[in-house]
């Protein structure tokens, strides 16, 4: 006895919690029995349990009772004087609570929305054994009369009473849980559910008939999580009565753990997967790029526009009439998985760099950019700056590293040292890779631009791939156009990422100049830098972005340039050829002299031949340079021969003579033009004629 009243002063004011794991196993005897209520309960012959009146009247029903115990509550403070004991349906009403829990434990409580009825008064039931479990708690000492006994009976009483509710509370809250979470998790087998899919690279499933993006997203937020609104309806009403009843760290506690799973089951179908730093460091980038960031960007960005909206509304559509405890909720849950992507994030930017991260991290770079904006719309007040903050921590390492990678071009051209020429003045690999890195980062433009102002002032001074100034006096000379309209060397205008681009070029320039000198032909090392400068050129103006960055004063230069490499060429090529159809000391005194005009075509012929065997192999990839420079070779050498060949030839006896020196017509030397800078070594035209 002086244990139960030292329980009962150490729970006042609380709800009380039985300490005993399964209540069905106590079986105390009803307060306050009178020949009228008085029940027995014996065992059938099935393991049943039944109720034996011993009294001729009918048993009372659970909803007569009820309507009892709502009077009741209702009532009380207005009929003080008038009560009677309430002992007597309160007893009842607990009988019946009990027997139909005790029928669950043996014969099992059916699914939520099996037998609806049977949902409503159990809700019911419940409901009612949280009010009287308050209100006695609260009132009854000092509003309730109980007769026939002293102050200790009447603590005694009370104590056993309450702690019988708490019991019986203690039981129909456990299958209330039960279903809470049958009603949470049903969702999870809802066949109308259909997220956007994926192919595991950040990028939508589409067809030709399918929607654009954005109304996909639309279609996805109605269907997410995927409750019916009478799903909803009742995960309201269970809630409330469990949180009604002092229960709300359990109903949370389902609802977290439900929620938990069934997001992590969202980020799989988008195809994330869970790897921590130091797992990443181990993985190979080429698996990390082709499957894990694009699924990372693709799972950011559908949690922003999708999940993350879809998951607040459920919060505060569950708990409607608890806004704190929704808000409370849903931060928990989505803080979670917002600081499981942000992991991964730095842990892709604390790899080793290398050049083909970087368009992977200025993609995920975009992806926080643009999601930083909407966290205020998304999350509650008390942890959007947290969330910025983090967000804001990550994109800054992924920055910081896009810089350092970017700048690293500089020791690729630096540590180029290879001193063999590329056979036949082909664009050199270097040009190449440079420039397609170049071309693709015109795409990502302003975001480089938006990198480096933000943060290229993080690198350490020392840095051996620290961006370089805009008053650097070779990016004012050459006249980079900060904003695309070609200023001429206004180097007010030169962004960070443009100064850093044409570092990078003049870096490009010098080192194709030194390879140009590997070459022992005037002729192939001037073909080398024309057809590098061109292949540059054409990459700046295929991409718009870039074009703008150089600015047209930039092209124009570059252009000049290629004209004096075609035209030195030229000259140590082709107007050697040309110069071999002089007309000086042909003629003298009137008369054509034979031998002079023999050696003229037999000079012709071998030069021309050599050319022809050598610059076949040589390599033009661009068509339409290739185009142009046969076309301007024509221009010269045909116009040329066909006006020596027409006035000269007939100075030469026909038949063997005009055979031997007269080995092209006009119409041969443009064929074998033709078949210039292919890169596929011919047959000697000599052998061709034998």
């Amino acid at each position: 006895m002086e244990e139960e009243k030292n329980l009962t002063d150490k729970n006042a004011g609380e709800t009380p919690r039985s300490p005993m794991v399964n209540a069905v196993e106590t079986d105390p005897k009803p307060i306050g029995e009178t020949a009228e209520t008085e029940e027995r309960v014996t065992e059938d012959v099935d393991g049943g349990v039944e109720i034996l009146p011993e009294s001729e009247s009918p048993p009372p029903s659970i909803e007569k009772v009820s309507e009892d115990i709502d009077e009741f509550l209702v009532s009380f403070d207005q009929k003080e004087k008038e009560k009677e004991s309430i002992t007597g349906f309160v007893d009842r009403f607990l009988d019946l609570v009990e027997e139909k829990l005790t029928k669950y434990d043996i014969e099992g409580k059916p699914k939520w929305g099996e037998i609806v009825e049977e949902d409503g008064l159990f809700i019911e039931s419940v409901n009612r054994i949280s009010k009287l479990m308050k209100f006695l708690s609260n009132q009854m000492e000092n509003s309730i009369t109980i007769p026939d006994s002293d102050a200790d009976g009447v603590k005694e009483t009370k104590d056993l009473l309450v702690n019988r509710i708490g019991l019986i509370q203690q039981r129909a809250m456990s299958y209330l849980e039960e279903d809470f979470r049958f009603l949470l998790e049903e969702f999870r087998n809802n066949p109308n559910e259909n997220q956007n899919e994926v192919d595991h690279k950040g990028k939508q499933v589409a067809s030709e008939s399918q929607e654009p993006d954005h109304e996909k997203v639309e279609e996805s937020d109605l269907g997410f999580p995927g409750y019916t609104d009478d799903a909803i309806v009742n995960l309201n009403k269970v809630a409330g009565v469990m949180i009604c009843g002092g229960y709300q760290s359990e109903c949370f506690q389902v609802y977290m753990i439900s929620r938990r799973n069934a997001f992590e089951e969202s980020l799989q179908k988008l195809g994330f997967e869970k790897i921590s730093i130091d797992e990443m460091q181990r993985v190979q980038w080429e698996i990390l790029a082709r499957d894990i960031v694009p699924a990372w960007i693709n799972t950011f960005k559908q949690c922003a526009a999708v999940y993350f909206s879809g998951e607040k509304k459920l919060a505060e559509a569950v708990f409607v009439d608890q806004p704190n405890v929704a808000a409370g909720l849903f931060s928990n849950l989505s803080r979670g998985v917002v600081i499981q992507l942000l992991n991964f994030a730095e842990g892709a930017a604390m790899t080793k760099r290398a050049g083909e991260k970087l368009f992977k991290f200025l993609d995920m770079y975009e992806t926080l950019r643009d999601v930083i904006p909407k966290l205020d719309e998304l999350f509650p007040e008390e942890c959007v700056e947290e969330l910025k903050t983090e967000m804001t921590l990550a994109k800054s390492r992924l920055g910081e590293a896009a810089i350092s990678i970017f700048c690293d071009l500089e020791n690729s051209i630096k540590s180029e040292t290879a001193k063999t020429p590329v056979p036949g003045g082909a664009v050199h690999p270097l040009t190449r890779y440079i420039m397609n890195y170049l071309n693709i980062a015109g795409d990502y433009k302003e975001t480089l631009e938006q990198v480096f102002k933000e943060h290229s002032k993080i690198e350490r001074a020392d840095s051996t791939s620290r961006p370089h100034h805009e008053n650097d006096e070779n990016i004012v000379a050459a006249g980079v156009g900060g904003g695309g309209g070609g200023d001429g060397g206004n180097n007010k205008n030169v962004s960070p990422f443009a100064a850093q681009v044409m570092r990078v070029m003049e870096l490009l320039d010098t080192s194709l100049e030194g390879k140009a000198k590997l070459y022992k032909d005037i002729a192939l090392s001037n073909f080398f830098m024309m057809n590098n400068g061109r292949y540059i050129l054409q990459k700046i103006k295929g991409s718009s972005e870039m074009a703008q960055l150089m600015g047209d004063s930039w092209c124009r230069k570059r252009s000049s340039e290629l004209r004096t490499y075609h035209k030195i060429y030229q000259r140590e090529t082709w107007n050697r050829v040309v110069a071999c159809l002089t007309h000086e000391k042909l003629n003298v005194n009137g008369k054509v002299q034979k031998p002079v005009l023999k050696e003229r075509f037999k000079s012709f012929n071998a030069l021309f031949d050599e050319i022809h065997r050598t610059q076949s192999t040589w390599v033009v990839k661009d068509e339409q340079l290739q185009s142009e420079l046969r076309v301007s070779i024509s221009a010269v050498v045909i116009p040329a021969y066909r006006s020596f060949l027409g006035r000269f030839a007939q100075y030469l006896d026909p038949g063997r003579q005009t055979e031997k020196y007269v080995k092209y017509q006009a119409d041969d030397i443009e064929t074998y033009i033709e078949e210039l800078f292919d890169g596929k070594p011919h047959q000697s035209i000599a052998r061709r004629k034998t």
